[in-house]
């Protein structure tokens, strides 16, 4: 299973700009701890800069992953109100054995939520909860999920087992991010942003293959690929878009090989593509810093708007 791609949380992203707030997201202790240690990609997002847009509500629906709206489905079957209700919304995908191809995702969400009102109805419609330790769990209909509710305003969600790994987490069974120093160091580079992800080597190994496209094929990246140590990237909204990533790499010459090779297949793309393609933002940058690959724009919303329709921009993020 392969992360989470940059299109899917890039543009969910994206589409809040016209939104002129832009709060931190930033995971409260409860939301970490529930979150197993092995997390290959970690995405947060402020739902409430989405909501107060109508743009981006009307075009969510086009550009969200579709394991987020089946997350969301999930929650309204549950009888939460994800209009009102949901502040923040985290997706992680993790690895549950020692299989790095043994990924899973389950979804921790964040905000005011009607619980009592909820168990009401679980109970009015018969719906029973499995117990794990001193947590119930319940499943969410027919969406195939299950939900546990840690506090009035923190729930976890997902497959059964999923869930039931990240209860592991949060009671100590198993351990949880909190014990994962790289990614918590990653994350404090990034948390107070609106829209923020971060990722693991092997995430980042993967995102960094379907950036390049065919540059990612030759040689020069196989030899730099393992260095790739970590990766993290953040948008804000406040004055058109702002995006920002980094890629940590083991020294300086694995970050320059990456830098060349990235800007190479941005400049094919640009002159082999059709004319909407040569539209691009006006001020990117992509550079390697000391042992790090580093690319950052900045674009009004039309700008923007007309980046999210370029072919040369959907290829670079799938």
């Amino acid at each position: 299973m392969k992360c989470i791609s940059l299109k899917s949380w890039f543009l969910v992203g994206a589409f809040a700009a016209v939104s002129f707030t832009a709060r931190a997201a930033q995971l409260s202790s409860d939301a970490r701890s529930v979150i197993p240690h092995d997390v290959q990609q970690l995405v947060v997002i402020d739902y409430r800069i989405m909501q107060n847009s109508s743009a981006a509500m009307e075009l969510r629906g086009q550009v969200m992953p579709p394991e987020l709206k089946q997350l969301e489905e999930a929650l309204r079957k549950s009888g939460l109100n994800d209009n009102n209700d949901l502040e923040q919304l985290a997706f992680v995908l993790y690895r549950s054995s020692g299989d790095p191809e043994d990924v899973r995702s389950v979804g921790i969400a964040q905000g005011q939520f009607p619980v009592q009102d909820v168990l009401a109805s679980f109970r009015k419609n018969k719906v029973k909860a499995s117990v794990l330790r001193t947590n119930k769990i319940y499943p969410m209909g027919k969406t195939g999920m299950s939900v546990a509710f840690l506090e009035e305003s923190t729930m976890v969600f997902g497959s059964l087992p999923a869930v039931r790994q990240a209860l592991d987490a949060r009671d100590g069974v198993a351990p949880s991010l909190l014990t994962n120093s790289g990614v918590m160091d990653s994350m404090r580079t990034v948390d107070s942003e609106p829209l923020w992800s971060v990722l693991d080597q092997k995430g980042t190994q993967t995102m960094m293959k379907q950036v390049l496209g065919d540059a990612g094929s030759v040689a020069d990246f196989d030899t730099v690929k393992k260095r790739l140590v970590a990766s993290y990237y953040s948008m804000n909204f406040q004055h058109g878009v702002r995006f920002d990533m980094s890629v940590v790499t083991g020294d300086a010459f694995a970050a320059a090989t990456v830098s060349s090779l990235l800007n190479a297949a941005v400049l094919h793309k640009k002159m082999s593509g059709p004319d909407r393609d040569k539209q691009g933002p006006e001020d990117t940058v992509i550079r390697s810093n000391s042992g790090k690959l580093e690319v950052h724009f900045a674009a009004s919303d039309a700008q923007f708007a007309t980046l999210l329709k370029s072919p040369m921009f959907q290829s670079m993020v799938r």
